[in-house]
This record gives C-alpha cells, sequence and structure tokens, in this order.
C-alpha cells in the first residue's frame, strides 16, 4: 500500500507547525530540487536562486501555520511562496544602479603617465589627505563622496542637491587640482 503524497506532505506541514525541525529537513530533501528550479527559471541566476531557495524554506518554518490544507496542496503554497520570494528578489536587483567605476587607466589619463604617485611618498596617506585637503570645500566634497563613499554622480548629485553637470564640473575640476598639486609634491 502506497501513501498518499498530499497527505504526507500534509503530516510534514502539521510537523513543521509543532516545530519539528527534521520535518523542515525531509521538507528540504524532498522539494529543494524544484524550489531551486523554480527560483532560477525566474532569477536566471545560481547564486540568487540558491539564496531564494533558503530564504523560501526559511519562510516555510517562520510560516507553517499560514498553509491551509482546504485552500490546496503544500506542493503549491511551497511553491508559490518561491515564486513570489525570487520575483521580489528579482525587483530588488533590477533597482540596484552599478556603481560609477574608476579604471586605473582612467586615473592615469588625468594625471599623466608618470607623477607622484609612482614615488614612494604616494603611498603616504596623510600626503594624500593634506592634497585633498588643499581642494575648496565643494571640489573636496564630491571627492571624499566619490572615492571614501564610493558614490556615483548620480548619487552624488541627489546626496548634495545639485545638478548632475555641476556635480561632474567639480569632480573634473578637483581631479585636475589634484593633479597640479602631485606635479608640484613631486619636484
Amino acid at each position: 500500500m502506497t501513501s498518499d503524497p498530499a497527505s504526507s506532505e500534509a503530516a510534514l506541514l502539521l510537523r513543521l507547525r509543532a516545530g519539528d525541525e527534521s520535518a523542515l529537513s525531509e521538507l528540504y530533501d524532498k522539494f529543494g530540487g524544484l524550489v531551486y528550479s523554480v527560483a532560477y527559471h525566474v532569477l536566471q541566476n545560481a547564486t540568487l536562486a540558491e539564496e531564494v531557495a533558503q530564504d523560501t524554506f526559511l519562510k516555510v518554518w517562520k510560516q507553517a501555520h499560514a498553509w491551509d490544507p482546504a485552500r490546496g496542496r503544500v506542493t503549491t503554497w511551497l511553491l508559490t511562496i518561491t515564486r513570489y520570494t525570487a520575483i521580489d528578489r528579482l525587483r530588488i536587483e533590477q533597482r540596484r544602479v552599478p556603481r560609477a567605476q574608476l579604471d586605473l587607466e582612467d586615473v592615469m589619463t588625468v594625471l599623466g603617465e608618470a607623477g607622484p604617485m609612482d614615488k614612494p611618498g604616494w603611498a603616504d596617506e596623510r600626503l594624500a589627505q593634506a592634497l585633498v585637503n588643499e581642494l575648496p570645500a565643494d571640489q573636496r566634497k564630491v571627492i571624499e563622496l566619490a572615492y571614501f563613499l564610493d558614490m556615483s554622480h548620480t548619487e552624488m548629485a541627489e546626496h548634495l542637491g545639485i545638478p548632475l553637470g555641476t556635480v561632474k564640473g567639480r569632480v573634473r575640476a578637483a581631479l585636475q587640482k589634484l593633479r597640479e598639486q602631485w606635479a608640484r609634491h613631486a619636484d
């Protein structure tokens, strides 16, 4: 005699409601691959799908009381949680704005091929801070936001409440002044 899969699933959920951790392990063993597959289908990213699978089983553990046998099978409930968790994660990932990357080549173009940063004194943190401190306050602020808080130009404009073009101009002017200061210290 074989047992009904739906009653087996229901029994697992009843054990979960009672706080039986081994029931969660059994549920994971039984449905982990399916949950991962649904998450991967939505996200198209293995790492994010693994995270969503873990989040799904954590939600099931915390919300086992929310399953209503009159509304459907455990599998349906579990995959619905998975789908919504994956969609939420996808929305979060899509809202993330890629941070502006500053390549070493870009820095070299602005500063020149050879300069004070090629000398041992460049590594001195106090010298770098002193050079930044010599900048006018508005230029120093954008450099600090960009390099110490890793803000993009857009984020700086929003943070400071000024136009994006103004931010870009200040960054450009600050980098030019830093280049001049470095050249002066190199001599």
